[in-house]
């Protein structure tokens, strides 16, 4: 009984993932529009190959077309995107 309090413990007291985030390149035709920006990840998308179909899904919503992921990064770096984003950061 002590082996199983003491393994629910460690498990309860294991860190947090970190959250993900992702920048991104999109457009819009007729008339050409480009934006750039930086949207949250759930867990099963936090790498390049599965972020691209996450996002192009939301922003496909509001006509945006997928450019390319620009890259895949954690809480650390996600201030320094914000001004470049402007009305993109974490919009969708």
């Amino acid at each position: 009984m002590k082996h199983i309090i003491f393994a629910i413990a460690l498990l309860g007291a294991a860190p947090a993932s970190a959250a993900c985030y992702a920048d991104y390149k999109a457009k819009q035709d007729n008339p050409l529009r480009l934006h750039y920006g930086v949207v949250k990840l759930t867990d099963d998308t936090c790498e390049k190959s599965a972020a691209g179909s996450a996002i192009a899904k939301r922003i496909g919503k509001d006509g945006w077309t997928l450019l390319t992921v620009i890259s895949v990064f954690n809480d650390a770096a996600l201030n320094g995107k914000k001004a470049s984003a402007g009305a993109y950061f974490l919009r969708y």
